[in-house]
């Protein structure tokens, strides 16, 4: 106990004396509530100070400041608390009990003040960044790399407060002990109970620094396309094109492979298959995906090609190529150049369209075989 604790205690059994008359309770709810009081008062008076120091500050310091108004009156107030039940004339064995209690909050508060920090920072420096723009790469980079790391640190706090916290209490003090060290029976219980935890924070401190996927990133996972909606300390929500949600952990995207169609840029090139006869005319289709793609809002104005790929026993397969900005783009370009297509062949350009063809004169030739009777 400190020699300022001391003389505060001496004070106050010496006008206890003086007041006698006055029972015990009595006696400690006054000493409790002209201590919160004077917390209360130390509290505001603080506050308006900082409040003062940091109005010219950046944001993060103001919003420091604003987001732990509430949790340190709480720990002032568990401060007063703590005083208060050392000075007053208790028992021990209660007193001792209390202050236990209060040091555990205290620890837990001190815990919930730097995570609020770490979001702080977070929202702070996120603040640079616009998701909203058509070229966000550096955007999606870093909101990545802040969010994942924001939540590592917040589960990274709250397990070293617990662990502390729990050190207060002596019959639990062991689980205390494993948590922060991990030793003993019950941090090996813990380590294999936490396994699938632990890998999945591993697996997000991997994705936050090489980043193979990105908020916003267009994938390709389990046969499924779809977006990077919301990337957790444990698990990625990935928004599929018809709005349904695919939940999978961190670590499918360390051990699996999977498509990743903005890892550098957003643009992409999207591909449209079409069967053709013989006789088609390559270069009036050429020319037509030509004026399709210069007309449509989807293309990025780079990439435009057809090309003959395969042949069968019937048809010409026809491969049309054009790039656009992003892979939504992409998709409804591919589907505006096939409709369009299909309406050019059917309309302008009939002799392109799959036909089957039957040699009469090899049929009416006498050495032709008879047809099969049923």
């Amino acid at each position: 106990m400190s020699p300022f604790v001391s003389d505060l205690t001496r004070e106050v059994f010496r006008l206890w004396r003086e007041f006698h008359w006055l029972p015990e309770w009595a006696v400690v709810t006054l000493i409790v509530a002209a201590f919160v009081l004077a917390g209360w008062a130390a509290n505001q008076f603080v506050f308006g100070l900082l409040r003062f120091a940091v109005r010219k500050r950046d944001v993060f310091w103001r919003g420091v400041v604003g987001r732990a108004r509430l949790k340190v009156r709480i720990a002032v107030m568990i401060v007063a608390l703590a005083l208060a039940v050392t000075v007053s004339p208790m028992d021990p064995a209660p007193t001792e009990l209390i202050r236990r209690m209060l040091a555990f909050l205290f620890i837990i508060t001190i815990g919930w003040m730097l995570i609020g920090a770490s979001d702080m920072w977070a929202v702070v420096y996120l603040r640079r960044f616009n998701m909203a723009s058509d070229d966000n790469l550096i955007a999606r980079k870093h909101v990545t790399q802040a969010r994942i790391l924001q939540r590592v640190a917040a589960l990274l706090i709250a397990i070293v407060t617990l662990g502390l916290a729990l050190l207060t209490i002596p019959a639990v003090r062991q689980w205390g002990m494993s948590l922060l060290a991990s030793a003993g029976v019950v941090g090996i219980i813990a380590g294999f109970a936490l396994q699938p935890l632990l890998t999945n924070l591993i697996a997000g401190v991997q994705i936050a620094t090489g980043q193979p996927i990105r908020l916003d990133d267009a994938v390709v996972v389990e046969g499924e396309w779809g977006t990077v909606e919301e990337i957790t300390s444990t698990y990625v929500v990935v928004k599929l094109w018809d709005w349904r949600r695919m939940v999978l952990p961190l670590t499918y995207f360390i051990q699996k492979p999977f498509q990743n169609w903005t890892r550098e840029t957003s643009r992409l090139i999207g591909s449209a298959f079409l069967y053709v006869d013989y006789e088609a005319p390559i270069e009036r289709l050429r020319t037509e995906l030509e004026r399709i793609c210069r007309q449509s809002p989807h293309w990025d104005g780079d990439v435009i090609s057809l090309q003959v790929t395969d042949i069968t026993d019937r048809v010409a397969q026809v491969r049309c190529l054009a790039s656009a900005r992003n892979g939504g783009a992409t998709f409804d370009l591919r589907c505006e150049i096939r409709e369009e297509m299909l309406a050019f062949m059917r309309d302008e350009c009939p002799e392109a369209l799959p036909r089957d063809r039957i040699d009469l004169g090899r049929l009416n030739s006498p050495d032709a075989a008879p047809p099969a009777r049923p």
